[in-house]
């Protein structure tokens, strides 16, 4: 079994009755009058540092805001959801029923979060999404107590169309792999790219998450567009690169995508990346202070470089601090916290951002082109984007 539980309290009695099963969750929230805040994240398998990176971002932001919510102190629960869609519903209960938390943030995982969607619904309990991009979360299942803080799937390429489009490619070729997550991707791009007058010639895919693309480039070659556009992430994003600079499109037909096909992988791309240009919420290479200052302290903290998903954490972390101390830690009163919720602005590594009527980031979008194995942030694609909230009947 993967699932732990974690319990940071200062009262040693508390922490060995709790440690011996002895001590009900209620009856540790009436001696503590503690915040009861559970991590469900991957802590295990491929997205393990994912999940890593996300929970040391709201750590570090909760502690720069003096590690307390509202002034009250916080017990913490962790969840091991290992990427699994089917056990979504059982792990958020163990969290909501079990622990009893105020506070569940997750996941990475869509799937995953399908399932923590219908507990928060169901349980009224506060859900913050530090990365899960699916569209239903802020869309047709939003929810009032349910907040994103990182991205819709449509949302980076949303920005990637007109640019695209502005860089003189008329012509595009679409490719991904053909899931919830790609399919999605393929809606902000589509939108984007057709608005500002380009034609999208084909529409290629293969199952996620085979990575036998031969086929597919030899389609692209043949086809010739003025420039591919893709969803790709991870492991896979960088076959892909490799692939199509070996077939010989590197310098022939320029390669754009989502952030997510640079993220990460730029090391094990190598010098086939050089040259991608992507649209994302976020870069390493972002030159502000703000963004300086958080991969400083970020570093020294936990002897490891920031990504997106430590920014993403971190913002979750931001939001709650800010959001409790609107309402002076009476999380029980929840139209306040939510109201509290919905209308903070953050000041993030990101760049400032706020939240849309669906409870999802309003923020701006960046064009970036890698350089030196370096996603360089080179202009914005799109200001303050919102994601349409289509079926969400918030606000």
């Amino acid at each position: 079994m993967t699932t732990r539980r974690l319990v940071l309290s200062r009262g040693a009695a508390i922490v060995g009755a709790a440690s011996t099963g002895l001590l009900l969750p209620e009856i540790v929230r009436a001696q503590s009058n503690r915040i009861r805040v559970g991590f469900m994240l991957p802590y295990t398998g491929t997205f393990a540092q994912l999940g890593v990176n996300i929970e040391n971002g709201v750590r570090m932001a909760i502690n720069e805001k003096g590690g307390k919510l509202g002034g009250r102190e916080i017990e913490w629960f962790k969840v091991d959801d290992e990427s699994e869609p089917s056990k979504g519903v059982e792990n958020a209960n163990r969290l909501v029923q079990r622990d009893k938390v105020d506070v569940l943030i997750g996941t990475v995982h869509s799937g995953v979060q399908m399932g923590i969607q219908r507990v928060a619904r169901e349980s009224g309990v506060l859900n913050l999404i530090p990365n899960a991009g699916v569209h239903a979360a802020t869309r047709a299942l939003c929810a009032p107590n349910v907040f994103r803080t990182s991205f819709t799937n449509s949302q980076p390429t949303l920005a990637l169309g007109k640019a695209m489009f502005d860089k003189g490619h008329k012509k595009a070729v679409w490719i991904t792999w053909k899931y919830a997550a790609g399919d999605e991707a393929f809606e902000g791009f589509k939108q984007s790219y057709t608005a500002a007058g380009g034609t999208i010639v084909k529409e290629l895919g293969l199952p996620f998450p085979n990575v036998e693309f031969q086929a597919l480039l030899t389609e692209i070659a043949s086809l010739r567009p003025d420039a591919v556009a893709c969803f790709f992430a991870g492991g896979g994003a960088a076959k892909f690169i490799r692939d199509y600079a070996a077939a010989g499109l590197k310098d022939r037909i320029p390669l754009w995508g989502s952030g997510f096909l640079t993220e990460g992988v730029l090391d094990a791309a190598g010098p086939a990346a050089d040259g991608i240009m992507t649209t994302m919420h976020y870069s390493d290479s972002l030159d502000t202070p703000r963004n300086r200052q958080f991969r400083q302290q970020f570093a020294t903290t936990f002897k490891t470089q920031p990504d997106v998903y430590a920014v993403q954490g971190y913002d979750t972390g931001l939001l709650l601090a800010q959001g409790m101390a609107a309402v002076k830690g009476d999380i029980g009163n929840k139209a306040a916290l939510y109201k509290s919720l919905e209308t903070q602005t953050i000041d993030s590594p990101r760049g400032k951002w706020t939240m849309s009527k669906a409870h999802n980031p309003v923020q701006d979008i960046y064009l970036r082109r890698v350089e030196n194995k370096e996603n360089k942030v080179i202009g914005i694609a799109a200001k303050a984007l919102a994601d349409s909230g289509e079926g969400c009947k918030l606000g």
